[in-house]
């Protein structure tokens, strides 16, 4: 069993290979369904996500010209709420500062190829100042009120910190009227909407670029080599806690605690939001 022809790596994709072996191949080459919970409560974890991508569907709206008046229609729930006031201040505070001035590029997709495969990223918001320095911003809906959220540790080893500045720098040039963006221009911005005045930034340059071209390409390789009998279980059984999958790998039965969950609640999980399979917000 090898990787699908045509198949796009994502940083969800990567980062469940990297979580664990056998849960990359049972999601991805399997496309294997498991009905086991991957949260507890479940009807908390299922509003938890649920509001996360409508904030996300809102703030991409908005930043697309819908009027705050009417989205302000879709808030519903405390965390919504406050997540939705934070925002607002933070979109004020960049149109003061003339960040909003540069080309802005609201959940764009690029793609990369690399080691004979393609790399997608999708972005939240880009934005392209006049001196070609970029920002991407990534909106995360947590942590929950009263908790910290992660720890930059903890961030920085994410796939997501590699890949979305590795691909935007190397495919960044579509978003600049075709010319090169530098690396040393890129940063990658994790806003919280829970603790807007705690973001974590994160700077780019060509050394980090070239290390995370030869890490992404032996992941890749590493990967195609694999054959259906050598997807491991990851040894680390605390990432077995958010797993769909775990039962069947027998690796428990009792879901995790979404209050216990990391960051963002994208502990095993894929997360990406897909704008082209949520409605479009009617009023």
């Amino acid at each position: 069993m090898g990787i699908p022809k045509g198949f796009i790596f994502s940083q969800s994709s990567l980062q469940d290979f990297v979580d664990c072996w056998r849960r990359f191949q049972l999601r991805y080459l399997k496309h294997l369904s498991w009905p086991a919970i991957e949260t507890e409560p479940v009807l908390e974890a299922e509003r938890t996500m649920q509001q996360g991508a409508l904030f996300h569907r809102m703030v991409h709206q908005h930043l697309r010209g819908v009027p705050t008046a009417r989205l302000q229609r879709m808030v519903a729930g405390d965390d919504l709420a406050r997540w939705w006031a934070n925002y607002l201040v933070l979109h004020q505070e960049m149109e003061e500062t003339g960040i909003l001035s540069g080309k802005v590029f609201v959940e764009e997709r690029l793609s990369a190829a690399l080691a004979g495969v393609r790399l997608q990223a999708q972005f939240d918001l880009v934005v392209v100042l006049p001196d070609s320095t970029v920002r991407i911003y990534d909106w995360k809906t947590g942590p929950r009120l009263g908790k910290p959220h992660p720890q930059r540790r903890y961030l920085a080893e994410r796939l997501q910190t590699r890949l979305y500045p590795y691909v935007l720098a190397r495919a960044g040039a579509q978003l600049n009227a075709g010319q090169s963006l530098t690396p040393e221009k890129v940063e990658l911005i994790y806003w919280f909407a829970g603790q807007p005045g705690l973001p974590e930034r994160f700077t780019y340059n060509l050394q980090a670029y070239q290390q995370d071209e030869l890490y992404l390409s032996e992941l890749i390789e590493t990967i195609q080599r694999l054959g259906e009998g050598d997807f491991s279980l990851t040894l680390d059984e605390q990432r077995c806690i958010y797993c769909v999958y775990r039962s069947l790998c027998e690796r428990g039965a009792r879901a995790g605690d979404i209050a216990d969950a990391d960051g963002d609640f994208d502990g095993g999980l894929s997360l990406d939001v897909n704008f082209e399979q949520i409605e479009e917000i009617e009023f």
